[in-house]
């Protein structure tokens, strides 16, 4: 009999308790596991040394928050019981099973707009097979059709336990410190009315915190322009390998890459579809880039080295769109240089919007001591909540070094 109530440690958060068994097993699944070789954060060790950590990482960090959440609740008398709490764990562990290679680079790209959620919770339902029913509830709390509405709110909202980890998480393993969110002060001002989240009127401080923290992660670090550069570029990578393994071109990848590749009808998942996704990871896709670097395909070649070799192109930050003629002439150089007639391939521009905290959908709430709730923007404390509601676009317009 194995011992099933083990104890991780995890840099970020110290000790992390796994207090039920099935999750360690759904931990100890090949489902699980393969998230130890997906990247956090795609390629922003390109820019950030320090960010080589991993989804797997990020779902135990984002379990240990909800375990601590709903300790928290039933201090405050929130009633939830042991199948309630195992549940929430379970949705929070598994909320990215679906994430595929370089994510959000490659959802749209591999499989025709397959969102990671729409296939974590097609890889749900299959464990859930295994494990004879035991996910139920907890796909329930992921999808928001369980009847208490704060389970969802912990694992989907714009304050829930997933960003409050990967904030946290990014933060220390980019060295970027304004991303530095107070977990712990965070989650022990939540509270429950009327079956939402909402949080004690006296952590507003917290929470704007929170929402600016989460604002200069973006604009600092997911949307740096070589960090947007970077994914641009494996987009672009992906939509090149495809176009050429459609005209017939012989790429060398891996069987399970070659197979999304060659794919174009992704109308409704096959067996095999997923059984080949479950197998995808990052070392897919570098060592697929590592050997089209010498591909006679010069954008393909070209593309892949900038990444491989860490020898980007340059780029441009603006905050309006670029002029046309400045492109266009951007577009003939690059023709000129290389002496070639698609330099269109090679300049782009590519745009980045925030909005950091969104008054419409889902609102926080705050829990004033008369028992009433307001939204954030509308307590009389609040001091930038009213100011970060605005969508704020950034443009990025990318080009060789070599003009």
């Amino acid at each position: 009999m194995t011992n099933k109530f083990k104890i991780i440690n995890d840099p970020v958060h110290g000790f992390i308790k796994i207090p039920h068994e099935i999750l360690f097993d759904v931990i100890e699944h090949p489902y699980f596991q393969r998230l130890r070789r997906i990247s956090q954060t795609g390629l922003l060790n390109l820019i950030f040394p320090g960010a080589t950590h991993t989804r797997f990482h990020h779902a135990l960090g984002a379990m240990h928050l909800m375990f601590t959440a709903l300790e928290t609740l039933k201090l405050k008398e929130v009633k939830i019981s042991k199948e309630e709490e195992k549940s929430a764990m379970l949705a929070i562990l598994l909320h990215d099973i679906g994430h595929g290679p370089f994510s959000h680079a490659l959802e749209n790209m591999l499989m025709d707009d397959w969102h990671h959620e729409k296939l974590s919770l097609l890889l749900m339902n299959k464990m859930n097979e295994e494990f004879g029913g035991e996910l139920t509830m907890a796909m329930e709390m992921f999808q928001g059709k369980y009847h208490r509405k704060f389970f969802n709110q912990l694992i989907s909202s714009q304050l829930d336990v997933d960003r409050l980890d990967y904030l946290k998480r990014d933060s220390f393993y980019t060295g970027v410190s304004e991303g530095n969110v107070n977990t712990q002060r965070i989650i022990s001002m939540m509270n429950v009315c009327h079956d939402e989240l909402v949080i004690d009127a006296k952590g507003i401080y917290s929470i704007e915190n929170f929402l600016t923290a989460r604002m200069f992660m973006y604009w600092q670090v997911y949307y740096h322009k070589t960090s947007a550069l970077a994914e641009h570029l494996l987009v672009k990578i992906l939509a090149r390998a495809k176009t050429l393994v459609s005209e017939g071109k012989d790429l060398p990848a891996s069987e399970n890459l070659k197979y999304f590749l060659s794919k174009n009808e992704f109308e409704s998942p096959t067996s095999e579809d997923i059984q080949r996704f479950t197998e995808l990871d990052d070392t897919d896709v570098i060592q697929a880039m590592k050997s089209w670097t010498r591909n006679e395909d010069f954008i393909l070649s070209y593309l892949c080295k900038c990444v491989i070799e860490r020898n980007f192109l340059k780029t441009k930050i603006s905050s309006k769109p670029f002029d046309p003629e400045f492109i266009k002439e951007k577009i003939e150089k690059t023709n000129a240089v290389f002496n070639i007639e698609f330099g269109a391939e090679l300049v782009d521009e590519i745009s980045r919007s925030l909005l950091p905290y969104n008054m419409e959908k889902q609102p926080i709430y705050l829990l004033l001591k008369n028992g009433n709730t307001i939204t954030l923007e509308n307590s009389e404390n609040q001091i930038l909540s009213s100011y970060i509601n605005q969508l704020n676009t950034k443009y990025i317009l990318s080009f060789p070094r070599e003009i």
